[in-house]
């Protein structure tokens, strides 16, 4: 446990003094939200009831898509991972600490965010405890599919396009944006296949105590379970080398993240 938790202290810091790290962590999901606010609360001003809940899942996806999978790769490239092996620290040792490592910024961001929203006009959540565990669950969720796609992506471009296929349609399709009954039907159908949309749901309705166009409740359920599936995926895919050839599973397992967001679409009402 001592090991695991010096290894988890060695991440966090890293991860101040990388740069790549620190904007895709702090800067620019940071700088996003100061832009949001500035621009689109005066521009529209129904944006402020969604401001701070969709401004902490941006953060969240910037931090989990953006920049934990490119880690991952490039200590694989490295052989960092091999002398990880050596001397017997297991893959989920191994997976668990980048995640985690990466749910603390994420909280650190979302404290920023929820206590200047109000200088923005944002809205603060009725229930702090459900706007917790919300927060908690994304963080959890994301983390974990940022490092399945570390896992399966190949190389550094590999992270990019597996990342932006969840990145781009979560920043339209999800509600952080514009909410989610204003789009079309079949645009629904496809925003609830993203992470993103079930955060927004369960925020909107847990937090918030407004009508949803999901259960909310299940909608949290949803992203428990993707979690989890995701990081057990990641763990059993996991390589320790990239110049190994061999795979316990084909990476194309890692689709079965997306199973409890297939079964989110019932929950369309």
């Amino acid at each position: 446990m001592t090991a695991f938790l010096n290894h988890l202290a060695f991440e966090f810091r890293t991860g101040l003094r990388n740069p790549t790290q620190a904007l895709m962590n702090y800067l620019f999901p940071l700088g996003f939200y100061v832009m949001m606010g500035l621009v689109m609360v005066p521009i529209n001003p129904m944006f402020a009831q969604t401001l701070i809940p969709g401004m902490i899942t941006v953060a969240t996806m910037a931090s989990a898509l953006l920049g934990l999978p490119g880690t991952l790769v490039e200590s694989r490239e490295a052989g960092i991972y091999r002398s990880f092996k050596i001397n017997g620290v297991p893959a989920l040792s191994i997976l668990a600490v980048p995640t985690l490592s990466t749910v603390f910024p994420v909280l650190i961001v979302a404290t920023i965010i929820t206590l200047t929203g109000p200088l923005f006009k944002g809205v603060l959540p009725v229930n702090w405890a459900a706007f917790a565990l919300v927060t908690v669950m994304t963080a959890f969720a994301y983390g974990a599919m940022g490092a399945l796609i570390g896992v399966v992506a190949a190389d550094a471009r590999g992270t990019v396009l597996y990342s932006q296929l969840l990145f781009l349609p979560s920043m339209i399709l999800s509600g952080t944006m514009l909410p989610l009954e204003m789009l079309p039907a079949s645009a629904r159908r496809l925003a609830a296949l993203l992470p993103a949309t079930h955060s927004m749901q369960a925020y909107i309705g847990l937090a918030y105590g407004r009508p949803t166009a999901m259960n909310a409740l299940a909608s949290l359920l949803v992203l428990l379970a993707s979690g989890l599936l995701a990081f057990g995926l990641g763990v059993y895919l996991f390589s320790w080398d990239s110049r190994n050839a061999t795979r316990r599973g084909h990476p194309a397992l890692a689709l079965l993240a997306m199973v409890p967001m297939v079964v989110g679409t019932v929950l369309l009402k």
